[in-house]
């Protein structure tokens, strides 16, 4: 037997033991079969790991959606919220007429745990009278109790997210969707908008992409006839940003612009109407911590704290474990589906408290 082999044979047995000590159980593969998709090391840093069972102050989560199909699950849903410490949860519906009447009426047991929030209504787009019909919807599922708009959606073809009628090829900079926005500002309703993917998604998804698996599921077909790319989706915030004064506007998911934050950094800094949510992108900011605390900390009465992940007691608490430990070195495939190891940000009192409720109070009372 060669010392390669021996070499081998003697780390994995190393790695199993030490797997075994940590009370994990695990699928090890011969590194001459391992596909790079069933790659799943295992942190065997000797290292203070924080389980935080529940956030350090109340929280409000502006990112979620109308995952529970029964009244069981709702409560079950509201269980897990008191556990957790998630005062409030934000269901973004998309949805407009009698979809979105039904998900206020799940919810309405609950209205002071749950905001549910409408879409637009393009039904009729490339009508002369569109615009006035919209903004009648959107003013009565304002009386049925949206107050907000959300998740809009587009990346790069129009506003897909929306029942029952998607939006496609209508950006929310279009001259259309004007005298919406602009009632959004009226009506006081923030409006929470999903522009482009992150970078990875847009390279290709081969050797050199760091964010290999999830850029793989996630990738931007950008031969697609009219498609916007990243940075022209960004434009296309910007501009109703700058438009908008008087109206909110929350960038879901930190405009995806994780891997260059100063580019919501500049948005941020120059239009004061604008806010972001760190939904769904733990796994984006965790492998580099001191960057985006120094971030977070820079913006903190910017950011918005979300999930975009359902409701399961472990995922809040792998939210805060990153938002308030120091913690080094872990790893999270299932939830994330990056290969990097996680670092927690370990934000300051002040920074936890405006980013989980105090801005979102604020938002709420405009």
């Amino acid at each position: 037997m060669n010392l390669y082999k021996i070499t081998s044979q003697l780390r994995r047995g190393i790695l199993l033991l030490a797997v075994q000590s940590l009370g994990f159980t695990a699928f090890a593969q011969s590194v001459d079969n391992l596909k790079l998709k069933d790659y799943r090391p295992l942190s065997i840093y000797k290292v203070p790991q924080t389980k935080v069972d529940k956030a350090k102050y109340p929280v409000i989560d502006f990112h979620s959606h109308d995952y529970p199909k029964t009244d069981a699950a709702v409560d079950e849903w509201v269980h897990i919220m008191d556990e957790a410490g998630i005062a409030k949860s934000i269901i973004l519906s998309y949805a407009t007429g009698a979809t979105f009447d039904s998900v206020v009426d799940k919810y309405a047991r609950y209205k002071d745990r749950f905001d549910v929030w409408c879409g637009f209504d393009y039904t009729g787009m490339d009508k002369p009278d569109w615009g006035k019909r919209a903004v009648a919807e959107l003013e009565r599922c304002y009386k049925k109790g949206a107050r907000g708009v959300g998740e809009l959606g587009d990346k790069g073809l129009g506003e897909f997210y929306s029942l029952p009628t998607p939006g496609w090829g209508m950006h929310i900079d279009d001259v259309r969707m004007k005298p919406l926005l602009k009632r959004c500002g009226e009506l006081h309703m923030p409006i929470s908008i999903h522009v482009s993917e992150d970078a990875w998604m847009y390279l290709p998804a081969d050797s050199t992409n760091d964010g290999l698996m999830n850029a793989a599921t996630w990738h931007v077909d950008m031969t697609k006839k009219g498609m916007l790319n990243h940075d022209e989706l960004i434009a296309t915030l910007e501009h109703s940003v700058r438009d908008n004064p008087n109206t909110t506007f929350i960038a879901c998911h930190l405009a995806n612009t994780c891997s260059d934050l100063s580019q919501l950094g500049r948005l941020l800094d120059q239009y004061p109407n604008l806010y972001a949510d760190i939904a769904a992108r733990y796994g984006e900011l965790a492998p580099i911590p001191r960057y985006v605390h120094q971030f977070l900390e820079k913006y903190n009465n910017r950011i918005v704290y979300g999930t975009d992940m359902g409701y399961a007691k472990d995922m809040y608490q792998t939210t805060f474990r990153i938002l308030e430990s120091a913690d080094e070195h872990f790893y999270e495939y299932d939830r994330f589906g990056y290969h990097w190891p996680l670092y927690g940000l370990y934000l300051t009192d002040t920074t936890l408290q405006k980013i989980y409720s105090g801005n979102g109070k604020q938002i709420l009372s405009k």
